[in-house]
């Protein structure tokens, strides 16, 4: 079977690259890019397919389908990590160090990101969903400095919440439509309570949105995108990313469909995303930072079309241009991100630096890497003839139906399309650094000019192919022919290039000029030196979530400690009553104790004889037992 074989391939091939990367780097580069190109021609066989697949085991068996959304995207997945392991080539050519552990996590991923892509129900999502989030969680600690870790852990943290919280939604849709098969439950939900149901959803888009980046759960992305290598930065953003998106999507499809309240509360955190995505991306003084807020940005661009399909009601036309607009620029994005990163990676091995003041006048004299970088550029931001321009016009077609159908705020389009300029103001930054100033020392500046190749002809052949996909996608045929084929039917009556639609994209490209000349320069850019201006007190994960964290553990141990002293008081108590034991001798400790620790103190000392008794401690259990029993009576 073709998907089993798209599955499994790569994780079988995970411990065979390991094992030989642990005796030379050369010709695990050799095997991880035959591998790649493997699972790219397995994709491509799968392609003119459409097959369903159920493997029996624990949990009720993995259950997987073959759609054009499936398709489309397994071989977008395979493009992107032969892609990724081409220009890894260059990339890790000086380093010999954790290669092989890199290589093996990396192909271990890709197995769980077709498993992910394919599946045909929420259980057989979720494991594949925890899989890649643990196997890709190396390669943001790959170059295990402090940063590095930090990151590492904080993806880590946001990967094992969002699981947990998943699951939770899992549970509870369970209960209410007995089935978690996508096809199945738009009809076991009909008749289920709608609170609950919601309940679930919140639960899953929790979950989901963890990893796709998106608002309140975005602090993994612009921190772990700069310390990553580059090639797994591609990866991360191009399609981990998506991996969030996917189920996102799922649950607006499948869980609730027609929900207003739910699409409200998803169009509300998407455009809380795009805007603040694009706010970090401007103030953002790093070459990979600015890509990785842009990633965050983007998602919400994508999380707002699959809002407005939700918003939309019963306006067929404006569900399809919403739903084709967030899967086209789900794709659009991901070859985007593959071409920007890649390019960012280039800078660093050939400056070996990332801030802006470092690198200022790198891309002088270099050709094809100007040519990719602004191919790139230009379709993220949404320019006419470009790839963006046509998702991006869906998508703004299908928030305008959204606003009609169900009467929201009709600034809700502004906000749009001040999130689009903004996207063409930190792209005019990132085009203005490299590309038309100097370098502020003048020796550097004579480095950069000297090197006018930039890279080796494999690297710079991947970024061409990459430029090349995107001028592609911009074409309208071949855009609208491939969010058809993922959307399951192109919009009828959509003309791409109509006034209204142009004049959509004027106005957020004009707004982006204005604003890159009338604040980035003045005021980020003050005195020819970028700075990083955003204020670190509203980095959410310094200011809320670890010192929240921090707050919990001293609850926690608080309340540990509560539960150890009444504990030890109720054993001592059957001591001196039911066993009959001696009294111990500094027993009265525990009432002469003037605080909470020192009660603590004191009972641990005192009773040290009584937790190694093995009686109580039966008993012990016994009691929990019984209330755990008589809980579960209580419920049923």
């Amino acid at each position: 079977m073709l998907i089993a074989a798209l599955i499994l391939f790569p994780m079988l091939a995970a411990p065979a690259l390991f094992a030989l990367g642990r005796r030379d780097g050369r010709p695990l580069f050799g095997a991880a890019s035959l591998c790649a190109a493997v699972e790219l021609a397995l994709s491509l066989a799968l392609l003119p397919e459409s097959e369903a697949l159920a493997l029996p085991g624990v949990l009720g068996g993995l259950r997987f389908a073959a759609d054009g959304f499936r398709r489309c995207y397994g071989l977008l997945a395979s493009l992107l990590w032969l892609g990724s392991a081409l220009f890894s080539r260059e990339y890790f050519d000086r380093e010999r160090e954790h290669l092989a552990s890199y290589w093996a996590m990396m192909f271990l991923t890709l197995g769980a990101v077709q498993g992910l892509f394919l599946s045909a129900d929420f259980m057989t999502a979720f494991i594949f969903f925890e899989l890649l989030s643990l196997s890709s969680f190396p390669w943001v600690m790959h170059e295990r400095e402090e940063g590095a870790i930090r990151a590492g852990y904080t993806y880590l943290a946001i990967a094992i919440f969002g699981g947990m919280v998943l699951f939770m939604g899992l549970l509870l849709l369970q209960r209410e439509a007995g089935t978690l098969a996508f096809a199945e439950l738009p009809a076991a939900l009909a008749g289920a309570d709608a609170g609950r149901t919601r309940a679930a959803a919140v639960c899953l888009l929790l979950g989901f949105g963890a990893k796709a980046g998106m608002f309140p759960l975005h602090i993994w992305l612009p921190k772990a995108h700069p310390v990553a290598p580059a090639p797994a930065s591609a990866l991360l953003s191009g399609m981990l990313t998506k991996a969030g998106v996917y189920g996102v999507l799922m649950t607006a499809l499948y869980v609730c469909a027609g929900d207003r309240l739910f699409g409200v509360l998803l169009l509300t955190l998407a455009l809380v995303t795009m805007l603040l995505g694009a706010v970090l991306a401007l103030f953002a003084g790093n070459l990979k930072r600015v890509l990785a807020c842009s990633s965050m940005s983007q998602i919400g661009f994508i999380l707002t079309g699959v809002a407005s399909v939700l918003l939309c009601g019963a306006a067929e036309e404006g569900r399809a241009l919403a739903l084709t607009g967030a899967m086209l620029h789900m794709a659009n994005h991901s070859l985007l991100k593959l071409a920007l990163f890649l390019s960012a990676g280039t800078v660093a091995m050939r400056a070996h630096a990332l801030g802006l003041n470092e690198i200022r006048g790198w891309g002088w004299n270099k050709p094809v890497f100007r040519a990719v970088f602004d191919v790139a550029a230009l379709g993220i931001s949404g320019v006419p003839l470009f790839c963006g321009y046509l998702s991006k016009t869906l998508l703004h077609e299908g928030l305008l139906e959204a606003v009609r159908a169900s009467g929201l705020w009709a600034g809700t389009e502004w906000l749009f399309l001040a999130a689009g300029g903004m996207t063409f103001a930190y792209m005019l930054k990132l085009h203005f650094c490299l590309f038309r100033e100097y370098n502020a020392d003048p020796a550097r500046q004579r480095e950069y000019d000297v090197d006018r190749r930039g890279m080796r002809p494999l690297s710079a052949g991947v970024l061409l192919c990459c430029a090349a996909a995107l001028l592609a996608l911009g074409l309208p045929p071949v855009a609208l022919a491939l969010g058809g084929a993922m959307s399951g039917g192109a919009p009828g009556h959509f003309a791409s290039f109509a006034w209204e639609n142009l004049k959509g994209a004027a106005i957020s490209l004009l707004f982006g000029a204005a604003l890159y000349l009338g604040f980035v320069r003045p005021v980020l850019e003050k005195g020819g030196v970028y700075r990083d201006r955003w204020p670190r007190r509203l980095d959410l994960e310094d200011s809320v979530y670890r010192p929240a964290l921090r707050l919990l553990c001293l609850i926690g141990s608080v309340i540990g400690r509560a539960l150890e002293t009444a504990l030890d008081a109720l054993a001592t108590a059957l001591l001196r009553s039911v066993l009959r034991e001696e009294k111990l001798r500094d027993a009265g400790s525990i009432r002469r104790a003037g605080t909470l620790r020192a009660l603590g103190q004191a009972a641990s000392t005192a009773l040290g004889r009584v937790r190694d008794n093995f009686s109580v401690a039966m008993m012990m259990t016994c009691v929990g037992v019984i209330l755990i029993f008589g809980f579960l009576v209580l419920l049923t």
